[in-house]
């Protein structure tokens, strides 16, 4: 038997594979449906340029999406911004791109503002932002080159063109805060709030 009392099943609404496996090790039972949602027309839209805000904005924008089609069910949404100072970073459109991010990174540290949010019949009832600082180190052209060779595609799909679970890890000489913030998934401020509505049986 699992751990999640709802009525009805936990979405998660994103195919992000960190973020499922979080939820999965969590001994929680979910379905994932991605939210349908044009993430930077909103983000340009709203005006804002704050990285904490822009990334509650889209986690709320995904949990109110899918709950809206979901009746009676919780609905998790999430969003992870990169912030180097002032400037936002985006997922690299491809190798040349993501060498760029690379260089701009390393030997910097940048800011991971992963944020959460929990929808009910299109209604907000739990948001929150957890931040990681991540201090790249400082590599040669032909370490840049080497890693992304090894990555390959992987670089294009995550901001600042990196998977920590994987092979971007070798791009780090010091990291602060959680393990789940940097994942994507601010779990513990989450699995806190899913029982205090008495939807965990832990």
């Amino acid at each position: 038997m699992g751990l999640w009392r709802g009525k009805t099943p936990l979405i998660l609404a994103s195919q992000s594979s960190a973020r499922k496996m979080l939820l999965a090790n969590a001994g929680l039972e979910f379905k994932a449906i991605t939210a349908d949602i044009d993430e930077r027309g909103i983000q340009v839209a709203s005006k804002l340029s704050n990285p904490r805000e822009i990334g509650l904005l889209l986690a709320r924008e995904k949990a109110k999406a899918v709950s809206t089609n979901h009746p009676g069910s919780y609905v998790i949404g999430a969003d992870q911004t990169l912030a180097l100072g002032d400037r936002l970073f985006y997922k690299p459109a491809g190798r040349t791109q993501a060498l760029a991010h690379l260089r701009d990174l390393a030997g910097r540290t940048h800011e991971l503002n992963s944020a959460v949010a929990v929808a009910h019949d299109g209604k907000i009832l739990f948001e929150d932002v957890s931040i990681a600082r991540m201090t790249m180190r400082q590599m040669t052209e032909a370490e840049l080159s080497a890693y992304l060779d090894a990555a390959g595609e992987a670089v294009t799909t995550s901001v600042g063109a990196y998977q920590l679970e994987g092979l971007g890890i070798h791009l780090f000489e010091r990291l602060e805060g959680d393990h789940f913030t940097i994942l994507g998934l601010p779990l513990l401020p989450l699995l806190a709030f899913l029982r205090s509505q008495r939807l965990v049986a832990v």
